[in-house]
């Protein structure tokens, strides 16, 4: 209908997208205190998150280096919230073992890292784990549509990979809306995701693209009333209508 005064057209969400399923707030520990892990993952439960980020960087495929699968596995034990571990790594199969032995429920890899990329989903499925696909800005979201019958996550990189902080690509949403349209005919139960930028300010459009689970860093960790409030917002802007306000 004609929207009230105030409020923009509605914006419809693709067929096929992530409508049904809770929005997931991720939080990235990128921008977490690395001296305390540990109480970082368990204020991120209060705050209300649904699951935590490990973004792993090998100084190779991205220009930093972060964790290792002991640290994430120390923090283990301080929440009971799903681990979502995001391998920024030239070689991921070596180690996709040790990240399931860390406690991590979901091992993402990149499209652009992985030489036998089906193959690698699936050791990562044999070992217990739900196996996730990651797409850098550059990457066509057709790169995935082969190995759409072994993935449980899509991750959409909405900034380039290597540090926290970054400006979001808004230039990313036409993908998200390609690989929700891809998932519908898949007929799986695939979640899509994104990383990068994301915040109160982008959170709808990503959304509305048809994305069901966003990773956030800064915008969780430097929010002036914490991250409980910062998580609030941003599911409050997962809505049906966006105001003009945004």
């Amino acid at each position: 209908g004609v929207p009230h005064r105030g409020e923009a057209p509605e914006r419809e969400r693709p067929y096929g997208s992530e409508m049904d399923r809770p929005i997931q707030i991720a939080p990235s520990l990128l921008t977490a205190d690395f001296a305390r892990l540990g109480d970082e993952v368990a204020t991120m439960e209060a705050a209300g998150a649904d699951q935590i980020h490990w973004d792993v960087m090998d100084g190779c495929f991205v220009p930093n280096l972060t964790f290792g699968p002991d640290v994430v596995a120390s923090t283990r034990a301080h929440t009971s919230l799903p681990f979502d571990v995001h391998l920024m790594v030239v070689d991921p199969d070596p180690m996709i073992g040790r990240w399931v032995e860390a406690g991590c429920g979901s091992v993402t890899v990149h499209v652009e890292a992985c030489t036998h990329l089906h193959r690698t989903l699936g050791a990562i499925a044999e070992l217990g784990a739900r196996a996730g696909v990651a797409l850098n800005p550059a990457t066509p979201a057709g790169h995935i549509e082969h190995v759409l019958d072994v993935v449980d996550l899509v991750l959409v990189m909405s900034v380039n990979p290597g540090f926290g902080g970054q400006r979001y690509l808004a230039s990313m949403e036409p993908k998200i809306a390609q690989i929700a349209e891809l998932v519908a005919r898949s007929g799986r139960d695939i979640e899509i995701a994104v990383d990068g930028g994301i915040s109160a300010e982008t959170i709808h459009s990503a959304w509305a693209a048809g994305a069901g689970t966003f990773v956030s860093g800064s915008a969780l960790y430097r929010h002036p009333d914490g991250a409980a409030t910062a998580i609030r917002e941003l599911r409050d802007r997962c809505s049906e209508r966006e105001l003009i306000a945004l």
